[in-house]
């Protein structure tokens, strides 16, 4: 097993190649349902079960499903795993699965789904696909939560449904445009973090070689 590759695998989606932050997969639902924190757990949770599970089967047909029907056939596996979703929540969440149902459906045509499937699960063993399911599952899950916490503070002065005292609610932004302004922000601050975490780690890197390597590491960044 290379540890390498599984840690890279894990913390692809969070960091690296964030669905939501750096790939800017899945614009739909991250707008719609972000309203709130809980709406947005519950998209992001529902997501991943969708992407472990159908990574680990399309990883687990891959050698057997036919070139040239790949991607009908992703679709079917893929939609498999959203019906079980929505029978879950139509019998335990019935409430949240009324205000949810039409996003809840249209995972089946996901991007980011149908993205790890064709570019990952398809291509690699099937630990590696769930891990990849995994960590794309949770950054996408994090983005959401954090643009929902956001959105909610500002839209009704409350942070999960509850109430924060002498915070009033502003009118306007709980709309889809006060959304992409959020999600804006948010894009660029987490990308912006990113980078700086990477130059620091480059010039320590850089830092921690000899004289001569150092300087051609230089030269090399400078090209």
């Amino acid at each position: 097993m290379d540890r390498r590759k599984m840690r890279e695998t894990v913390l692809g989606g969070l960091i690296r190649n964030n669905p939501t932050f750096v790939l800017v997969l899945g614009t739909c639902p991250t707008i719609a349902m972000t309203t709130s924190l809980f709406q947005a757990f519950a998209m992001g949770l529902a997501t991943t079960f969708v992407l472990i599970f159908s990574n680990l089967f399309v990883s687990l047909l891959r050698n057997l499903i036919p070139d040239k029907v790949r991607i009908p056939c992703y679709i079917v596996i893929i939609s498999t795993f959203v019906i079980i979703v929505q029978m879950v929540m139509r019998r335990f969440l019935p409430d949240l699965y009324s205000t949810m149902q039409a996003f809840i459906a249209l995972i089946v045509v996901n991007c980011i789904i149908l993205a790890r499937a064709e570019s990952y699960a398809s291509c690699n063993p099937p630990l590696y696909s769930m891990l990849d399911g995994i960590s794309m599952g949770i950054g996408f899950t994090a983005a959401l939560c954090l643009i929902g916490i956001v959105r909610e503070f500002f839209a009704g002065g409350s942070f999960a449904g509850m109430q924060i005292p002498g915070f009033p609610a502003m009118s306007g932004v709980g709309a889809s445009a006060f959304g992409f302004i959020v999600f804006g922000c948010l894009m660029a601050l987490f990308n912006f973090i990113v980078e700086k975490i990477e130059a620091r780690k480059r010039s320590m890197r850089r830092a921690s070689l000899p004289l001569a390597s150092r300087a051609e590491s230089l030269e090399e960044v400078q090209q």
